[in-house]
């Protein structure tokens, strides 16, 4: 077994050439581009992806190896996951080459041997340069080829970064000055991801509005932090892939998701220095504003700025930067209760949501939507220590009083204004 970690950018077509050519300026031990056959099984079921498994036999030049990768950890366009891999004498399945402790319990290796069938391909040329940065060897693989499942394709075209030697942060530190160039974007869904949507009929993927955030029970306030931020990422990735596939509606969803950002950064701040989020807020306020201009889906997510701006808040997320800046009271903070911490700052924001709208506010409704946008938001990011029964019906009357305001219905603003203030605490230690 081996860890891959990889960090997964795409390439914007029209910038392969010069982006070929900085690569080639690398000091580097460069490959020849050669051409990777990948056949991805899967049961009539789903077994394999049910448990966040994937299963492949790697063709290269008459050799053959089988990889089955397991679930792993996705920040970002990073991918940290356990692989393993068998080499085969021929392009069959065996699985009983693969060690024991692969199998989750409930899947048998003999049982699904008779079940797997081919799903989808990847067919694509690979170029590869290694290099060495800080204390780390790094392999830049360019794919360009196809996803196929069926009569359905989609083009590839990516550079994976993969750590083969050393440290994650020396990934992260290289492609922090490789998209200085533009023409990348960091990409969270991985091949098999995209093939197994082919394999769905490639339906329009769905705009999917902001839930609120789930964490492990007994989950530390750190926990919060990072599942929050993670929760914004996500949202934000999904939803410009779906912008940059000309779903318009999606970019009110990234906007909504860089909003979170900031809320969660807020949210936290009085534990975490503000000092120490610094470089997140500013590179996030740049894009913010450049979301707000006339920017079209592939100009903004291709340029400089917006793979800056993902990747310093991945990079910050992975290597738990704020505790390079936080004392013993502040660590002590960290590893508390988030069930204790959510309670807490329910009460505070929803004081602050009652007391701004506890009368009717005229003609003024509209210059409070930023603050209703924050303080829900906050919000989110903590209800889901409280069942979805309890949370969603309150979370409902702030966002249709919000929705009834930026529409300009006056009748629905009152409706769900005297509705929203009215509705009693689904937390503990309200206060009241």
């Amino acid at each position: 077994m081996t860890q891959e970690i990889e960090l997964k950018f795409i390439v914007n077509p029209a910038e392969l050439d010069s982006l070929r050519n900085t690569l080639n300026s690398l000091e580097s031990q460069h490959s020849e581009p050669r051409q990777l056959l990948n056949i991805y099984y899967e049961t009539a079921d789903n077994q394999l992806r049910r448990h966040d498994m994937g299963l492949r036999i790697r063709g290269d030049n008459g050799r053959y190896e089988m990889t089955m990768k397991i679930a792993g950890r996705v920040t970002g366009g990073l991918h940290q996951r356990p692989e393993y891999n068998v080499e085969l004498s021929k392009a069959e399945l065996d699985l009983s080459l693969l060690p024991k402790e692969v199998w989750p319990e409930g899947l048998s290796p003999d049982d699904l041997q008779s079940q797997l069938n081919p799903l989808f391909s990847t067919d694509f040329a690979r170029e590869k340069w290694v290099v060495t940065h800080g204390k780390s060897r790094i392999e830049l693989a360019l794919d360009l080829g196809e996803v196929k499942a069926g009569e359905l394709s989609e083009p590839l075209c990516e550079l994976e970064l993969e750590l083969l030697e050393g440290e994650t942060a020396d990934v992260l530190v290289f492609a922090k000055q490789l998209i200085t160039h533009p023409g990348l974007r960091q990409g969270s869904l991985s091949k098999a991801a995209r093939g197994y949507h082919l394999v769905q009929g490639n339906m329009e993927r769905e705009i999917k509005p902001l839930t609120v955030l789930r964490v492990p029970p007994k989950a530390t306030v750190e926990q919060g932090l990072e599942g929050s931020l993670e929760l914004a990422l996500s949202h934000w990735q999904y939803h410009e892939e779906l912008w940059l596939r000309g779903n318009g509606k999606a970019k009110a969803q990234v906007l909504e998701a860089v909003g979170l950002v900031r809320y969660a950064l807020a949210l936290f701040g009085g534990i975490i220095p503000r000092k120490a989020s610094t470089q997140v807020r500013e590179l996030t306020a740049t894009y913010e504003t450049m979301l707000a201009s006339d920017l079209k889906a592939q100009e903004l997510a291709f340029s400089a700025e917006s793979s800056q701006a993902k990747l310093v808040l991945t990079e910050w997320l992975v290597g738990r930067q704020w505790q390079k800046f936080t004392d013993e009271k502040a660590n002590v903070k960290l590893a508390g209760s988030f069930k204790r911490f959510a309670d807490t700052h329910l009460s505070r924001h929803a004081a602050e949501l009652k007391e701004t709208f506890q009368r009717p506010l005229g003609d003024s409704y509209a210059d409070q939507l930023p603050r209703l946008a924050r303080e829900t938001g906050s919000i989110r990011l903590l209800a889901g220590v409280y069942d979805d029964a309890k949370t969603q019906p309150w979370l409902d009357n702030w966002q249709g009083l919000r929705h009834a305001i930026a529409t300009r219905q006056q009748v629905e603003i009152e409706h769900f204004r005297n509705e929203a203030i009215a509705q009693a605490p689904f937390w503990l230690h309200s206060g009241k």
